[in-house]
């Protein structure tokens, strides 16, 4: 599909007193039955009203250098996207659009799937079956709760997703050029003198040293077409371990963002599982959808992928001290002293791994393995 083309400003109608109409458990009856409380969370890009055993997810009216919901119509179009793409690995999760229409000096929903909309449409929203908390990896791993079945079956979809997914044909000096460019933003917002992290520019200093010594890795992934339409933000709180488990909020703002090696993918995912403290969940995954992709992919790769990623979660925990007012502002630097610190440690395997080779270093997989499994 083709994005609209985004004007620069857009007013968006009594936009505080649509926010009270949603809030209320009347504006939910029409498809979640009667109610009685409606719970509210708001998020840099989106406002989410979760009521009863349905979720609605409201688009902000906000523009930032990675996506643009400022106007009626890139926010239709986004919410379309989403539910597009989540179709690949939530398929019974998103149920379609609601349309929020003002008429009769107030507000209504309306579904999008109902034919012609009476009212004047002031914005959209996207409708989910709301998910068992207590399924959802992240709670899992806080609560110890994660089997190696649970895994398994996990792998099995990620796998059959990576398989069927469409290779983007990005050209190969445009994928690394996008690891270089993350980078330069990494380094302006992570030595800033007012946050004090230790190690900071040594690790940028390393991985932009490991771009340049491993970028025929790379490039070679690239080459070889493994740069595919994925999920594009992997993370344990998008994981809710039904049977069978399903992936939610694929990004659908930047197409460019979701175009990943699957390798990178899941490296995330086992990154953010080992620092939430389940380690054994990233190699036990990797291994699992490697074998379903007949991928052998050296431990060099794997190294790099995490130590790009770990200081790419330190930046975005930092971004959150240059809010106006940042939401619990003391845990963002500590979280990102350790992505920093991991990455580090990444960069140390990969030196490794590329001086004593395969043959010392053990599989790609063992090689990305952080210690053993529960």
């Amino acid at each position: 599909m083709t994005a609209p083309p985004l004007p620069r400003t857009e007013a968006v109608p009594d936009s505080q007193a649509a926010l009270h109409f949603l809030q209320s458990p009347a504006a939910h009856r029409g498809h979640a039955g009667r109610i009685d409380t409606v719970e509210t969370i708001e998020t840099h890009m989106s406002w989410v009203f979760m009521a009863g055993d349905h979720v609605l997810k409201l688009k902000k009216s906000v523009r930032y250098p990675f996506l643009d919901f400022s106007t009626l119509a890139a926010r239709e179009y986004y919410c379309r996207e989403e539910l597009r793409l989540n179709a690949r690995l939530a398929p019974d999760v998103y149920l379609g659009l609601m349309a929020l229409q003002h008429r009769d000096g107030g507000y209504a929903l309306v579904p999008d799937a109902q034919g012609p909309l009476p009212g004047h449409t002031v914005d959209w929203l996207v409708l989910m079956r709301r998910l068992p908390a207590q399924r959802l990896l992240d709670r899992l791993i806080a609560e110890g709760g994660v089997t190696v079945e649970d895994i398994a079956a996990l792998a099995r979809l990620l796998g059959d997703f990576y398989r069927g997914a469409t290779a983007t044909g990005v050209p190969p000096a445009d994928y690394l050029a996008r690891f270089q460019r993350e980078q330069t933003v990494n380094r302006e917002l992570l030595l800033r003198p007012q946050f004090h992290l230790s190690r900071a520019e040594a690790a940028l200093d390393g991985l932009d040293a490991a771009l340049l010594r491993h970028s025929a890795l790379l490039l070679q992934r690239a080459a070889d077409g493994h740069v595919l339409d994925g999920h594009g933000d992997l993370r344990p709180e998008h994981v809710c371990l039904l049977r069978p488990p399903v992936v939610i909020d694929a990004l659908e703002f930047n197409a460019a963002l979701r175009q990943v090696d699957p390798v990178d993918e899941l490296c995330f995912l086992g990154l953010e599982c080992e620092m939430a403290g389940a380690p054994w969940i990233g190699p036990q995954l990797l291994a699992a959808c490697m074998a379903a992709l007949a991928d052998a992919p050296p431990p060099a790769l794997l190294h790099l992928y995490v130590a790009y990623r770990s200081l790419l979660r330190a930046r975005l925990a930092m971004a959150h001290l240059l809010e106006p007012q940042p939401r619990t502002p003391l845990k963002w630097a500590p979280r990102a002293q350790r992505y920093v610190d991991r990455s580090l440690a990444a960069l140390a395997s990969l030196e490794h791994a590329a001086t004593r080779g395969p043959a010392a270093g053990g599989s790609a997989l063992s090689a990305a393995k952080p210690c053993g499994s529960p």
